[in-house]
């Protein structure tokens, strides 16, 4: 049985200064970093003693100090892929969360959503972040433990998930897998008929500090804007 452990990385800098993140290079506040140290206990629990481990992680601030506890548990390196960053805002990368609000064109709710163009200058759309993160699990997929961790943000996590599960990215314009900071998503694959599952989506129970609200990749509800990730 193959397993991977989905880490969003816990709170950050952004969340509690209301900033657009994405690929601003924000820092985990201190609570961040007391979920980071919970969230490796919970993976050396959920991980048998004796197996080998792989670590994947985004090359952003914040996750790597969320991957840092987990190596340290673990005895092993972090393998950082670009690939799993969140979503680029382009300019508003860094700006307050109300500039983004005011400016994101959301995507139709039929029609073109993957290229849909948002209305920010320098922008991702949906259609090159999920590209970007499905290139990132061909790496991830390409390695041969057993228990793998990857250290992502909250809307790739969506992708991560896809990506596992093998769906078209034409589905990936209207499927989203939420997560809180600091939420653990547990995927499987068994090894007779090579079936991928989504076994746990948002583990929150091992989190010292409240849960914050689903913020990941998202804002007020909206998908693909937002201070998330």
């Amino acid at each position: 049985m193959r397993w991977v452990y989905v880490v969003a990385h816990p709170e950050a800098t952004h969340h509690v200064e209301r900033r657009v993140g994405g690929w601003f290079d924000s820092a985990l506040t201190t609570r961040g970093r007391v979920d980071a140290q919970a969230i490796a206990e919970r993976l050396r629990e959920l991980i048998p003693p004796a197996a080998r481990v792989e670590l994947y992680s985004s090359d952003l601030r914040r996750t790597v100090e969320t991957a840092s506890p987990i190596a340290s548990v673990f005895g092993v390196d972090a393998v950082l892929l670009p690939e799993l960053r969140e979503k680029s805002y382009g300019i508003a990368g860094g700006l307050p969360q109300s500039w983004l609000d005011e400016r994101f064109v959301p995507p139709p709710a039929t029609g073109e959503r993957l290229d849909h163009d948002e209305g920010i200058e320098g922008a991702e759309t949906k259609l090159e972040w999920v590209t970007r993160v499905y290139r990132g699990m061909d790496r991830v997929r390409a390695g041969t433990a057993e228990h793998q961790v990857i250290v992502t943000h909250g809307g790739s996590l969506s992708w991560v998930v896809a990506a596992w599960l093998g769906l078209p990215v034409a589905a990936c314009a209207h499927a989203a897998f939420r997560s809180s900071a600091g939420g653990i998503t547990v995927l499987g694959e068994d090894d007779r008929f090579h079936n991928r599952t989504l076994h746990t989506l948002n583990d929150v129970d091992h989190l010292v500090t409240t849960p914050l609200p689903w913020v990941s990749g998202y804002s007020r509800g909206r998908p693909d804007s937002g201070s998330g990730g």
